[in-house]
């Protein structure tokens, strides 16, 4: 089916033509005619299968039907959880809105206010923006969303599993009621669905593929070990354990620098990123983590909302989390789309109690797992109770189902995904998915 025949504009469908697509994905047949029509969605498919434009087009669509006024409106918002990801739909959205003549400006954190200023005063029509940097600007009345139409919220489970979900209900509150939602994830779990029963009427739910347990392809363990022998144990495992891309989390910004000195006086490539840091130092820090430049990146919990990087193979809870939700948010870097993952949590003596709040929150046990040359903590649980649901009482948390775990720590690998095997038929950005 050739995009002509949804009924999207002339205009808009030489766009598409130019970039190369000639004919809609699934999601894409699905959405489209139903944004078209007003009707507020909820999409969920796998990453690969052309998302992006299943907003975009329709939003394009909207606007180049409307008349231009001499004072631009902005009339659709794009939230995304990364400046990455907002960089890639500002993109598709120049790419298919061509030979429109609409104005869009990305908003995004780690980079001078003043240009994004001066875009929004001279007017647009669309904006793409992160939670964080569209907050500041909404506090400073520097934009003006009384006139909006479209909200998106782009990569939903992304967002909740990066701890943005205060941040997108308070910037959902500034925004008229009436107005069209769309909801696109790659993941369906009870946050996210509580999150689309709050914000959106009447939604159209499309689901394309197999919905997935998120935690699925991530293998969890724990390690009893006294706190004074933490380091001694990272350092063992990085030496015999195939780990290409290690996020290890520190309770404190000191822990962090603490750990990330030792790491590098083992001769460890390693990089600590936390609030303390520039934004041009923690830029400069997950840049070369993404081109593993760095073995090993050390992150509190806050300076973690912004790291978004592919192939992340182990995450280390070097300290235990004080609230059970940042356990989820921290694990959430690893086991990405079709990749695997390990998420490795040190226990000392003191934090057995907050492991017990973490299972209890997650709805099952998390296996424990023995090193040898390491006497566990007084107290350890045998190894082989039930790990993953598996045997355990009924999940609490929506991302802790029964499932099988893969272990990923017996040979090399680096994590990947699938190419979706319609990719090349219709309109997709081309994100860098982590």
């Amino acid at each position: 089916m050739p995009f002509k025949s949804i009924g999207l504009a002339d205009p808009l469908v030489q766009g598409i033509l130019a970039t190369g697509y000639t004919a809609p994905t699934e999601i894409q047949s699905e959405a489209i005619p139903a944004a078209m029509r007003g009707q507020d969605i909820i999409g969920c498919a796998q990453t690969g299968t052309g998302k992006t434009a299943a907003f975009v087009l329709p939003i394009l669509n909207r606007l180049c039907h409307e008349k231009t006024h001499k004072k631009r409106r902005i009339k659709s918002l794009i939230v995304t959880p990364t400046r990455e990801l907002a960089l890639q739909i500002e993109q598709c959205i120049g790419e298919y809105g061509r030979f429109l003549s609409l104005r869009t400006v990305t908003l995004y954190g780690g980079v001078s206010i003043t240009k994004q200023l001066d875009a929004l005063a001279r007017g647009v029509d669309i904006i793409v923006a992160t939670p964080g940097r569209l907050l500041d600007h909404i506090q400073r009345d520097s934009v003006d969303l009384n006139s909006l139409e479209v909200l998106v919220l782009d990569e939903a489970d992304r967002m909740l599993d990066m701890g943005f979900i205060k941040d997108v209900r308070r910037i959902i509150k500034t925004l008229p009621k009436k107005r069209q939602t769309l909801l696109f994830s790659a993941t369906m779990s009870s946050e996210v669905k509580g999150l689309a029963s709050s914000i959106l009427k009447s939604p159209r739910v499309i689901q394309i593929g197999k919905q997935e347990n998120p935690l699925d392809t991530i293998q969890q363990s724990l390690i009893y070990v006294e706190k004074e022998q933490k380091m001694a144990l990272v350092l063992h495992l990085l030496e015999t354990t195939h780990m290409f891309s290690v996020l290890i989390f520190s309770r404190t910004k000191y822990g962090a620098d603490k750990i990330n000195r030792k790491l590098t006086q083992a001769n460890v490539q390693s990089v600590a990123i936390h609030s303390n840091r520039t934004q041009k130092q923690r830029q400069s820090a997950l840049e070369g983590f993404r081109a593993a430049k760095f073995q090993v990146m050390v992150a509190t919990d806050i300076a973690a909302r912004g790291i978004d990087v592919e192939g992340i193979t182990h995450v280390i809870n070097y300290d235990v989390p004080n609230l059970p939700e940042d356990y989820i948010h921290r694990i959430g870097r690893t086991g990405r789309a079709t990749a695997t993952g390990d998420a490795i949590t040190l226990v000392s003596t003191e934090e057995k109690k907050a492991i017990q709040m973490i299972e209890k929150f997650i709805g099952c046990k998390i296996r424990p797992r023995r090193i040898e040359g390491f006497t566990p903590v007084p107290g350890t649980p045998p190894v082989g109770h039930a790990s993953g649901g598996r045997g355990a009482s009924q999940s609490i948390h929506p991302l802790a189902k029964k499932s099988k775990r893969r272990n990923t720590s017996s040979a090399p690998r680096r994590p990947g995904r699938k190419a979706s095997p319609t990719r090349r038929r219709g309109p997709s950005a081309k994100r860098s998915r982590s």
